[in-house]
């Protein structure tokens, strides 16, 4: 009987894995089909976690699958093999635009099908023969057709790349190998890529961790969200069971406490689904970079690997969790109330009757931060200056408290100027920690400091609650402490005093000022 012709495209037989033919073809449980040898390979890598899943679809499996070979897709595949070069028409083997051709064709060249590493050239399927039937090609490396194999050639030298220059981070010659990078640490380029390889997939561990802490933040605000909702509901439920109750007069109180209801929940819900949006944004793109990540750890080609991997960047921040406890600080039923008490001194110049000097502390001094002027200005520099270690010494936020406790009332102010990245003005306990880089160090982020931050808005903070305050910020600013009765204002100063905000609460400890600057100056203020 005439064997039947087979008209089917190759790519259906490639091996997702080594992209090659498929050899001793196995189908797995999710119906993706893949050489024996490279899922064997891959799931070699999988069993110290025990999981095992498909390099296509990701699907997982408890258990490691037992294999056996897909004889009906095996013949096929050989068949395959054997017709694709009198099946297909020379009209379609012909290299278009965008195609690669064969290095060894004559008059119109054919479609490349092949590019051989260790040759340097690309072959159409006649031309491709020799490396399948002849032993001297058994060890040359064959890859998809590329236009890319000049990128393998040293312009220096005429050599192949094939070596990598930890020293310079590039990939070299073996003749630049021997000269100018003689003295440097140099590997052969696929023990590189084998290194490369390990840190690479360091990098998506670590993407899939923050995408799963992405998801995790996103349930949690969705809950917040249904929270505020039904709270509203009841708000306004309960409301109008009370009014009903009442008489006719009150109906107008009514109706203006169910508008007060729905106001909040309008402006608190769009707060919510705006960090939302936010949220969903930050997990798309950490899926595409994902994506990205998965396609570049499966290539073949090393200089290609080492060329790419040498730029990506992984960046490292958390946006949302900042957002969110700022937002679930707002709906809080804990957070604190600042009282507004009208303050004592009337005038600029009742004020200045309770004057206290102040000078700065070198010994608690933030590395990248100097002192001049008699210990009255403090200076961002960027750089880290060489202080000596000192328990006091601030060793991550850039902060400086002064020398002098106070108690009773007292008064100082300051100037600052650091082009819009503002400064944080704060009176804090003397045991304030300082070692360590998580929020509560920082003033106003514990309950041992009071801070009033200015930058383009003004805001305070205490036990890392942040109160919103109307108004604009001053280069001057003005602080005024009543330690017996729990008072703590400041004030926009200027010919005259204008309150930013009052504080009322019980000190049980002398206070310290203390200030925090990530650019530019701030400087303690002579009264005269």
């Amino acid at each position: 009987m005439a064997e039947a012709s087979i008209s089917v495209d190759e790519d259906q037989f490639i091996c997702p894995v080594c992209l090659d033919l498929l050899k001793h073809p196995v189908t797995i449980n999710c119906g993706h089909s893949y050489c024996m040898v490279c899922i064997y390979k891959h799931w070699d890598q999988e069993d110290q976690r025990g999981v095992y899943s498909c390099p296509q679809c990701r699907e997982t499996f408890t258990q490691r699958p037992v294999l056996r070979r897909n004889n009906m897709l095996a013949e096929v595949v050989e068949k395959l093999k054997k017709t694709e070069v009198r099946a297909a028409s020379p009209a379609h083997c012909y290299a278009g635009a965008g195609d690669v051709e064969c290095d060894f064709c004559t008059g119109r060249k054919l479609k490349a099908i092949k590019s051989c590493l260790v040759c340097l050239a690309s072959y159409c399927e006649t031309h491709l023969q020799p490396h399948y039937q002849s032993p001297a090609f058994k060890k040359h490396k064959l890859v998809k057709a590329s236009k890319q194999l000049q990128e393998k050639i040293c312009s220096q030298h005429d050599k192949l790349i094939e070596i990598y220059c930890r020293t310079d981070q590039t990939c070299i010659c073996y003749v630049c190998m021997m000269q100018e990078h003689k003295e440097h640490d140099t590997v052969v380029s696929a023990a590189e890529r084998t290194e490369k390889q390990r840190e690479l997939k360091q990098q998506q561990r670590k993407s899939q961790q923050r995408l799963q802490e992405k998801e995790n933040q996103k349930q949690e605000l969705k809950k917040t969200i249904k929270f505020i909702k039904l709270s509203a509901q009841s708000a306004v439920e309960d409301s109008e069971r009370i009014f009903t109750e009442l008489i006719r007069s009150i109906e107008k109180k009514r109706s203006e406490v169910t508008e007060l209801i729905r106001d909040q929940e309008k402006t608190e819900l769009s707060a919510a689904e705006e960090l939302l949006e936010q949220l969903e944004q930050e997990i798309t793109d950490l899926k595409r970079r994902n994506t990205e990540l998965e396609k570049l750890s499966h290539t073949e080609d090393h200089i290609h690997f080492l060329q790419v991997t040498k730029h990506q960047k992984m960046g490292l921040h958390m946006i949302v969790l900042y957002c969110i406890k700022s937002f679930l600080s707002c709906v809080s039923p804990t957070a604190e109330v600042p009282v507004s008490l009208p303050p004592e001194p009337k005038t600029r110049q009742d004020f200045l009757q309770y004057f206290f000097p102040l000078t700065l502390d070198p010994s608690t001094l933030y590395h990248k931060l100097s002192l001049s002027e008699e210990n009255k200005m403090v200076t961002w520099r960027g750089g880290a200056q060489r202080y000596p270690d000192h328990p006091e010494r601030f060793d991550h936020w850039p902060q400086v408290l002064c020398k002098e406790g106070m108690s009773g009332r007292c008064c100082w102010e300051v100037e600052w100027n650091n082009g819009g990245w503002g400064v944080s003005i704060s009176v804090s306990y003397k045991d304030i920690s300082r070692k360590g880089k998580r929020d509560e160090f920082a003033f106003g982020g514990n309950s041992k400091s009071w801070s009033l931050l200015c930058s383009s808005i003004l805001s305070f903070w205490h036990n890392n609650v942040e109160t919103k305050i109307p108004g604009r910020s001053s280069s001057r600013i003005g602080v005024y402490v009543d330690h017996s009765a729990g008072t703590l204002s400041f004030y926009s100063v200027s010919d005259t005093m204008t309150l930013l905000h009052t504080v009322h609460t019980t000190f049980t400890q002398p206070l310290y000022a203390g200030f925090w600057l990530r650019k530019g100056m701030l400087k303690l203020c002579d009264p005269n």
